[in-house]
This record gives C-alpha cells, sequence and structure tokens, in this order.
C-alpha cells in the first residue's frame, strides 16, 4: 500500500468512497443528509480541491494503483483573532475507507500518514468532527487516540 496525494485521475474512485460516507450519514441522520447517492463534491471543485495546496487529500492505493481510502484535510489558522491563539491546524474534513475493506488498517495508515504530514507542516494540532450516530467512525478515532475537543449539540424542533 502506498499512501501519496491525490491526483485528477483518482476521481472516480474517490467519487466512489465520496458516496459511501453520504449513505452513512444518510442511514445515521435522514432528517440531515439526503440518500439519493449525492455526494459532497461535484466533479469541478474535487478537481479544485485535488488542486489546492490549503486542502490536501491523501489516497491509500493498492499495489495496481486503485484508491481504497482517502482522507482530505484543510490547513486552519485563526490569526489575530480576539480569543483564539494563532495556531496552525490541520482539520481531517473527510476520511474514507472502503466499506468492502476495512479492518485491514487502511484508515490507521492514512490517519498517521495525516498526522505525519502535519508536523512537517508544523502544525500544533490535527482535528477532524465525527456524528454521533457514526459510532464506527467514533469508536476508531478513539483507538487512534483522539479525544473529544468539543462537542455540538442540538433540539430538533
Amino acid at each position: 500500500m502506498e499512501i501519496r496525494r491525490a491526483k485528477e485521475k483518482d476521481m472516480d474512485r474517490i467519487n466512489e468512497l465520496l458516496r459511501q460516507v453520504c449513505m452513512v450519514h444518510h442511514m445515521g441522520r435522514p432528517d440531515l443528509f439526503q440518500g439519493n447517492q449525492n455526494r459532497k463534491y461535484t466533479d469541478i471543485q474535487l478537481r479544485e480541491i485535488i488542486k489546492d495546496e490549503g486542502r490536501p487529500v491523501f489516497v491509500a492505493a493498492d499495489e495496481k494503483d486503485e484508491v481504497m481510502g482517502y482522507a482530505f484535510c484543510i490547513f486552519q489558522q485563526h490569526s489575530n483573532d480576539n480569543i483564539l491563539t494563532d495556531i496552525k491546524t490541520l482539520y481531517i474534513d473527510d476520511l474514507c475507507v472502503d466499506e468492502k475493506i476495512r479492518g485491514k488498517h487502511i484508515g490507521k495508515a492514512l490517519y498517521e500518514k495525516v498526522v505525519a504530514f502535519a508536523k512537517e507542516q508544523g502544525c500544533y494540532n490535527v482535528t477532524l468532527n465525527v456524528w454521533s450516530c457514526n459510532e464506527t467512525a467514533m469508536r476508531f478515532y478513539e483507538k487512534c487516540g483522539l479525544k473529544p475537543q468539543k462537542v455540538g449539540m442540538e433540539t430538533i424542533l
């Protein structure tokens, strides 16, 4: 397995995985997420993200260079904020491994690559959000050593 930056040629496979993520969210919160095989980004948006140095995307590819998983990241920094310190964060916007091959430590390898990259880039921390309905993902991130930073709460009216 190789973990590398995403390329335009990876888009079809990334789109398949984005659809899987959409369905996980739809199954957990159909009141918030559409279930009609939508995906988070259009091809135009995805192409731009792959080129954007401020939004690095990593893929785990097998020996045939087939994408098995991805990690979408975004650099964040709050310069000159009234209350927040000026730290550089690498935010994991989305991490997915193909549902057919989970449990083979591909997600862990992607996460470790992201952490190593963040250290190389001088980041203070790596953050992410996870939906509470996605208990599998929550357990995975806890096993990776992540701890809650903040909690989003709601009341449905």
